[in-house]
């Protein structure tokens, strides 16, 4: 039987239009508010139709040492060009990036997963160090 972590698929977020990009800066402010973007298709656009897109994006933060991680936060893509008269005949697109803010006094590890409706789920990772 299979794992549920094995499910995950991971590859180069710049050959790879699944790959969650995270964009945070490598060093952060002790205590201080700070952007963490996530994005799906950064260099190679990801399809955002009826019949394939990026469902959701979550993101956790492991601190170091730390036993178990935090979820940050959920971003959910609810919108791909469906409508009662049928796929893609809307002009409703929602689009797979997500922007959340957090603070930490602890150093640790931004972890983003993703999921596609075609090619399943999809993670990446991200160390950040504390000023």
């Amino acid at each position: 039987m299979t794992e549920f972590k094995e499910l995950f698929k991971s590859a180069n977020w710049k050959e790879e239009k699944h790959m969650p990009v995270i964009e945070v800066p490598d060093k952060v402010k002790k205590g201080e508010l700070f952007d963490v973007k996530v994005t799906i298709g950064k260099e190679v656009a990801h399809p955002n139709k009826t019949e394939h897109h990026i469902r959701w994006i979550s993101v956790y933060f492991q601190p170091e040492g730390g036993k178990f991680p935090y979820h940050i936060g959920r971003a959910e893509f609810n919108a791909h060009g469906e409508s009662t008269e049928g796929p893609d005949t809307s002009t409703v697109y929602t689009h797979h990036q997500a922007v959340l803010s957090f603070k930490t006094d602890k150093k640790g590890t931004i972890f983003a997963s993703s999921y596609c409706n075609i090619h399943g789920l999809w993670e990446n990772k991200k160390d950040i160090e504390i000023v």
